[in-house]
């Protein structure tokens, strides 16, 4: 994984004591609220309903075994002992005291970690496919192209004050595990006719109030062309996007004013003075010294067809569940991608304890895992385990609470801090997570329901991913009572769909229940094994709500 240069260090150390002399500014009265706001939320910093909560930026979500380390020092130190991963690969502590900050930042600091650009108008955590540089389907590693985006993006002059906020994501893969269409701009890695490797920009996505799925601005571009082409994006939603309404000021909405001829002809424009200048051409050997940091392990040879995991799935029937919907296939035989499960029945999606965070570590350590990955679903992700190892990593997980067999199921279910913690929200999101994970409880049920994407958001601001669940939750508020509004056929994939609003929204004690009602419609109707998604795009609307509101 990539190492700080001598530039990376100084700026993150020279940002903690800038940081810490504004804290004690506003410690001290010299600076109101107003004064600071801008100023926290450079740093990561949100003042929520009952703390701050300081956000912890996990570029292209990878870490190694001694940021893990840190980030549980931190949670017991500093914390309730634990944090949340969130949507954007990133690292949540909701109970942060205000004096403490800067000692937090600068113990990040010392793990080549920090804050920057989580929060604030500017292009934030830059994202990328959790299996990177193990999956089978991909044509080429996305993280050394996030790197050198992260750095060309970090405190740049030109976009250090956006109209909003701007997220990118990276892919490399034909299937889209990064919800590359629902992102400000995406990048996803292409072969075309003639073999060569090349880039299909994506611009014009986003959830929130209006949501939509973005459309490619560039097809095929050149990989020394990349940054120019990026800049050109920027520079078009920079000199055209709105100012004066804080609602439309995203580049989803100036993306769809425009309309793709349109959006791509300014793009294109932008482009070739960029590049006739020649000052953003990405040399070659600076992307070979980037692709370094993310060589492989060296992998050994091995049968793909490990007896002592055949043992394991024969003889352990709670090995077998995990098997079964955890691994993924590995690029490499006799290896395979394991994800780890944030969603344990009854707990909240996406948190993680300091001992967890150790252990975990610790078992990186014993079984030779240089990175873990973080998921935008709220998972975490072991990418390179031999075959014959995961028996005993199984085991180790299940002392720790995280061997949990539910990924893609749907009791995997991604969820926002909502009213719990969010000043932003209008309702809870985390109970009603948890009474529809108690609904499918079943572990039977849930391999008969199959692959399901349920996603809860406390707001319209959309931290769940509400709109591409193929079935979103939204919390609303009515005269100060908590509803929710159920969604249907969204998907964050390649097939990239926002989800239809079924109707009049639930209570919250109503909402586990049409949700289940709805699942019943599909076990009933649902033809050769198809998945939800393909069964509700079928039949269309009708006999889900039908169901849903049968007992409303």
């Amino acid at each position: 994984m990539y190492r700080y240069d001598e530039f990376d260090a100084r700026l993150v150390r020279d940002r903690v004591e800038q940081f810490r002399y504004q804290v004690n500014r506003r410690l001290k009265g010299e600076l109101s609220e107003d004064e600071f706001k801008p100023l926290r939320l450079m740093n990561g910093l949100y003042l929520q309903i009952h703390a701050y909560m300081l956000r912890i930026a996990i570029p292209y979500g990878t870490l190694a075994a001694r940021q893990l380390r840190k980030l549980a020092h931190l949670a017991r130190t500093y914390d309730k002992g634990y944090g949340h991963f969130t949507t954007r690969q990133n690292l949540q502590f909701h109970w942060a005291k205000l004096v403490q900050v800067p000692d937090m930042l600068a113990e990040l600091a010392e793990v080549e970690m920090h804050c920057l650009q989580t929060s604030g108008n500017c292009i934030r955590n830059i994202s990328a496919d959790q299996f990177a540089g193990a999956a089978a389907d991909e044509i080429e590693d996305p993280r050394p192209l996030a790197e050198i985006i992260r750095q060309w993006s970090t405190l740049h002059p030109e976009f250090s004050f956006l109209p909003r906020k701007f997220k990118i994501a990276v892919s490399g893969s034909e299937h889209d595990r990064t919800a590359l269409k629902f992102h400000d701009m995406a990048v996803q890695i292409v072969r075309n006719e003639a073999g060569e490797i090349g880039y299909r920009v994506y611009a014009g996505g986003g959830m929130g109030r209006t949501p939509y799925v973005g459309y490619a601005v560039g097809d095929f571009i050149a990989r020394n062309d990349i940054l120019a082409f990026l800049e050109a994006v920027l520079r078009v939603y920079n000199m055209h996007g709105r100012r004066d309404n804080l609602w439309k000021a995203r580049i989803k909405i100036l993306a769809h004013a425009l309309g793709p001829e349109e959006m791509r002809r300014q793009v294109e424009r932008e482009f070739e003075e960029i590049r006739a200048s020649g000052t953003l051409a990405l040399p070659a050997e600076e992307l070979a010294r980037i692709e370094k940091y993310f060589a492989p392990p060296a992998f050994e040879t091995l049968p793909d067809d490990d007896p002592a995991f055949a043992a394991a799935e024969k003889s352990d029937p709670d090995f077998a569940n995990w098997a079964r919907t955890n691994l993924t296939r590995h690029r490499i035989a006799g290896y395979a991608i394991a994800t780890i499960s944030l969603k344990p029945p009854g707990g909240v999606p996406g948190d993680i304890s300091h001992e967890q965070l150790d252990g975990l570590a610790d078992l990186m350590d014993t079984f030779g895992q240089t990175e873990i990955r973080v998921s935008h679903e709220q998972n975490l992700v072991l990418p390179h385990l031999r075959k014959k190892d995961l028996p005993a990593v199984f085991a180790r997980l299940k002392a720790l609470g995280l061997a949990t067999a539910n990924a893609g199921l749907a009791t995997d279910i991604i969820c926002c801090p909502g009213l719990d913690y969010c000043d932003l929200a209008n309702a809870r999101s985390i109970p009603v997570a948890q009474h529809i994970a108690e609904r499918f409880a079943d572990l039977e049920k849930q391999h008969a329901i199959g692959e399901l994407k349920i996603k809860i958001s406390g707001c319209i601001n959309a931290c769940g991913h509400h709109h591409a669940g193929h079935i979103g939750v939204l919390g609303v508020d009515k005269k100060g009572v908590e509803y929710y509004q159920l969604q249907l056929g969204g998907s964050g994939a390649e097939d990239a769909s926002i989800g239809d609003i079924l109707g009049p929204a639930f209570g919250e004690h109503e909402i586990a229940g049409a949700v289940e009602r709805v699942v019943d419609v599909y076990l009933a109707r649902r033809v050769n094994g198809e998945r939800f998604l393909d069964t509700y795009r079928r039949l269309g609307m009708a006999p889900f709500k039908e169901a849903a509101y049968a007992a409303h």
